[in-house]
């Protein structure tokens, strides 16, 4: 039997602050087309999974190219659940299933952003620095060393009182993570305690405007915004 590489989507149902956020029309198709279509197109992975609870999840993933191998459990779909819990069961039930998986790519189903040549590069680097992960990260744009904090009574701190008053450039780069790819060997995944964050794990900078969180409302009209643009410029 053959190994591959395989991509996992988590794609619940249940999303409060955008209803059906994971299937809500985005710049004309459903968002979660996106994440399925770059990783169809990247040359690295052979076949896209999505792992979710909602049979309408299930059935657009299916017409867009994923397989849905089984319905996620509810207790693995609650506002509580993590990425990895999911990944590993995802990952369980297909080598219960027989296949052999090398590298498990977790693509967000709100990413699209997202290219087949990040994934591809990202594959790439895991392989050729023999990182525990690889994922997408953005720099903070303003140092977090002189973030302010404000009381109750409105009051303003420093939070590093011994950085809020160097200069930008005396401060080293601070990084978030994009969320939108993560990447590493199924038997990482797998791994107890496997941690994303870590000194074994590499980052794939991206540049701010190919990265938006979509967690309200204003993000999603500002994503459409970035999307539109970005497209008419043409990267997309």
């Amino acid at each position: 039997m053959s190994v591959m590489n395989i991509a996992i989507i988590p794609a619940r149902g249940g999303s409060k602050r955008i209803p059906r956020k994971n299937i809500r029309s985005f710049c004309g198709k459903p968002i979660i087309a996106y994440s399925i279509e770059a990783a169809k197109e990247s040359r690295h992975i052979d076949r896209i999974f999505v792992s979710t609870d909602d049979r309408e999840i299930a059935e657009i993933a299916q017409s867009h190219g994923a397989e849905v191998p089984f319905l996620r459990e509810a207790s693995l779909a609650d506002d509580n659940t993590g990425t990895t819990p999911v990944i590993r069961q995802t990952l369980k039930h297909l080598i219960d299933q027989g296949l052999s998986i090398d590298i498990c790519a977790c693509v967000y189903a709100t990413a699209p952003f997202l290219t087949s040549q990040l994934i591809d590069k990202a594959v790439e680097r895991l392989q050729k620095e023999n990182a525990g992960f690889v994922f997408t990260a953005n720099q903070f744009s303003f140092p977090i060393q002189r973030a302010l904090l404000e009381g109750p009574h409105g009051e303003v701190t420093a939070f590093s009182k011994e950085n809020i008053g160097k200069r930008s450039q005396d401060l080293v780069d601070t990084f978030h993570d994009a969320g939108q790819l993560y990447i590493a060997q199924s038997k990482t995944w797998l791994t107890p305690n496997a941690r994303v964050f870590s000194e074994h794990s590499r980052m794939i900078k991206l540049p701010s405007h190919l990265v938006q969180d979509i967690d309200t409302e204003e993000d999603w009209k500002r994503a459409e915004v970035m999307f539109k643009v970005l497209k008419e410029m043409g990267e997309y």
